[in-house]
């Protein structure tokens, strides 16, 4: 795992950068896509970098890694309307190119193993964004999720939908209760993690993800076992890493700053 502590414009440069060279290096790259307000920064400067340098997305496949139950698909805070708000629509994927799972499936468990079949008939995922909650979870695994989980059907926390509130009018009423969501092992199958995290409110969750032990109750230290993960924190999401400094020093000291 590779740590990296820089500003957020800093962070975001670094992961649209990742995201490029794959563009120019894949004839056909598959992306893994987050929601949430980790990704938007890095959003944004894909996007700059389209409509400024002609960046294209044309032919890049993407996969979302979760999305509500039960939630219509004209819903503002269905997951594939939010994605295509803050990305999708302002660059130039082609039509159809990104896909979620389907919240609104008859049959959740069946949906669910399309959706992997799906990423691996795609040739699974070259780069995939991840944000990380307070509780440690990602995507929508929540704390006591198995390690090697496939994606499926998961109950919210009730903090997750606390957090979550303010995209429903801050009621948390209003936040479905169920999700489809990409597994841990569905995740760790992607090439490069390339997980964002800013701000103190998520320093816990860094600091065990990073430093702590590998453990059910905070998913996201599974990531310790991927041979290509990349955590780029803010100075406060790194506010409680114990080797925050030797973090620092490795990446000044890095032979060569392109390559992550």
């Amino acid at each position: 795992m590779e740590v990296i502590i820089a500003d957020d414009h800093e962070l975001a440069t670094l992961v649209a950068d990742a995201i490029e060279r794959l563009l120019h290096r894949e004839s056909a790259p598959v992306l893994g896509l987050a929601t949430g307000s980790s990704p938007l920064s890095v959003y944004d400067e894909l996007t700059r970098r389209h409509e400024d340098n002609g960046l294209s997305f044309a032919g890049v496949r993407g996969f979302m890694l979760d999305e509500y139950v039960g939630l219509p698909a004209s819903h503002p805070q269905c997951y594939r309307n939010v994605i295509d708000a803050e990305f999708v629509s302002r660059v130039d994927f082609e039509d159809g190119a990104v896909q979620g799972p389907n919240g609104m499936a008859g049959d959740l468990t069946a949906a669910s193993a399309e959706y992997d079949r799906a990423i691996a008939e795609a040739g699974g995922i070259d780069l995939q964004i991840l944000g990380i909650g307070t509780d440690g979870h990602i995507a929508f695994n929540e704390p006591g999720s198995s390690l090697a989980s496939r994606t499926r059907v998961k109950t919210l926390a009730h903090q997750t939908r606390m957090d979550n509130a303010r995209f429903f009018d801050d009621n948390v009423d209003q936040v479905p209760q169920h999700c489809l969501t990409q597994g841990l092992g569905t995740i760790m199958e992607a090439r490069h993690l390339m997980l964002i995290a800013t701000g103190g409110h998520k320093a816990e969750a860094v600091h065990q993800m990073v430093e702590g032990p590998i453990s059910s109750m905070w998913p996201a230290t599974v990531l310790q076992m991927h041979p290509h993960a990349t955590v780029l924190v803010d100075d406060a999401a790194a506010s409680r890493l114990q080797l925050g400094d030797y973090y620092r020093q490795t990446y000044a000291s890095k032979l060569d700053r392109n390559r992550l």
